[in-house]
């Protein structure tokens, strides 16, 4: 079987191109492939697949096998392969997903793709579209106990759950302890993607990551999105800002007319290879 490794920020995804192939049981084969060590390595499986209604099917697999709805860099990626292996050759590219259909525009120098800016829709405030179990809709400054400790929770949906907790500073350690917990918390009935946020000014922000699914990583598109609206919701920022993460940073942009945001960031290829797979 053929793949692609890719990454976006040094979030990074093993493609599978089933416009040419066929994948069976793609849960099992996500936790295998990702496997560090003793796998390929990565933060998840996406498959690019046919699709009856845009350019291709993206489906999303994390690291422990469950699938996503959506993936802000992993979507990116898909543009640059897409047009790079002459799939398409057009600088606008259209994707389906379980968060809908979202269009991608490829900024090229020469033949390759550099940056890809997707437009990834409306947010989604109203707690049973999110989803998250709370008494109020929208949920902002909520407050939420893991043991002795309490934060104060804003919640969205970027197509995938996300819940927002803003930071003074941004230690690893509450990442990593907390993080977890957040995401498998009982107010997220699907569990959900976790932004830890430091604002910097009105213009930048600082964000670290724990994805449902993956753990902590290096990037995350729709994380880097939920943590932007939620930041010019509240009064922080402005609508458009650069959100600064681990692994390098996004522009995003909540446009004021028609409510859509855009997140603009770099593709790029690792390698290519093959895997035997294997049964147990």
């Amino acid at each position: 079987m053929k793949f692609t490794k890719m990454h976006g920020l040094g979030n990074d995804y093993i493609y599978i191109n089933c416009l040419e192939q066929s994948i069976e049981e793609p849960e099992i084969l996500a936790v295998q492939m990702s496997r560090q060590h003793f796998g390929v390595g990565s933060d998840g499986l996406i498959l690019i697949e046919q699709s009856d209604c845009a350019d291709c099917k993206m489906r999303i697999f994390n690291a422990d096998g469950s699938e996503a709805e959506m993936c802000g860099n992993g979507i990116r990626c898909i543009g640059k392969y897409m047009y790079e292996n002459r799939i398409v050759k057009k600088p606008e590219i259209f994707v389906e997903t379980k968060a809908g259909i979202k269009k991608l525009t490829l900024l090229l120098e020469g033949e390759r793709v550099k940056q890809v800016q997707v437009c990834m829709g409306e947010p989604i405030w109203e707690a049973k579209r999110i989803p998250v179990r709370m008494k109020y809709s929208p949920v902002a400054f909520c407050p939420i106990t893991i043991g002795t400790a309490t934060f104060v929770l804003h919640a969205v949906s970027i197509g995938n759950p996300h819940g927002v907790i803003f930071q003074e500073e941004l230690d690893d350690e509450i990442v990593q302890i907390y993080g977890p917990l957040l995401e498998k918390h009982s107010v997220f009935p699907r569990h959900a993607n976790i932004e830890f946020v430091k604002v910097i000014d009105e213009n930048h922000i600082q964000v670290k990551v724990w994805e449902r699914g993956s753990g902590e990583t290096l990037a995350c598109g729709t994380g880097a999105c939920a943590a932007a609206v939620v930041c010019a919701n509240c009064g922080y920022t402005n609508r458009e800002v650069e959100v600064q993460l681990p692994g390098g940073a996004l522009q995003i942009e909540w446009n004021e007319k028609n409510n859509c945001i855009y997140m603009t960031g770099p593709a790029e290829e690792v390698f290519e290879g093959s895997y035997q797979i294997r049964s147990y």
